[in-house]
């Protein structure tokens, strides 16, 4: 009898923004996913959007999986709970789950109203001044 233990499922966090024609919008994506596969090397973290550019969501899907991905928690760098944060995610996750149906989606909440907001909002305020 052997004493290993499974492996743990590998957990990918895709990164979905809106999506802009103006490059430096999309550049803060990769930024912050950099950052987040920086403090989470373990994981896999890749970036897609909702529109205008790419990587699409679904190609965002397929990179998570094609590195191994057994799940996906599909993080939306939204600021409020809109058509897109609500239904089209819900949408991509039913799709997924239909195309990789051994792999787990689940949608996160949304940036929104986080306790930790206000503290954001204070610290861009102060920077104007």
């Amino acid at each position: 009898m052997s004493n290993t233990s499974p492996a743990p499922a590998r957990e990918a966090i895709l990164m979905i923004a809106h999506g802009s024609r103006r490059q430096e919008a999309n550049d803060d994506l990769y930024k912050l996913a950099a950052m987040v596969q920086e403090s989470r090397p373990e994981k896999i973290v890749e970036c897609a959007f909702l529109d205008v550019v790419e990587p699409t969501i679904p190609q965002g899907m397929e990179a998570c999986i094609e590195k191994g991905a057994q799940r996906v928690l599909m993080f939306p760098y939204f600021l409020s709970a809109g058509r897109h944060v609500v239904d089209d995610l819900e949408h991509f996750q039913k799709e997924s789950r239909l195309r990789w149906p051994e792999v787990t989606f689940q949608v996160c909440p949304h940036l929104g109203l986080h306790p930790l907001m206000v503290q954001i909002v204070f610290e861009r305020l102060s920077a104007a001044e």
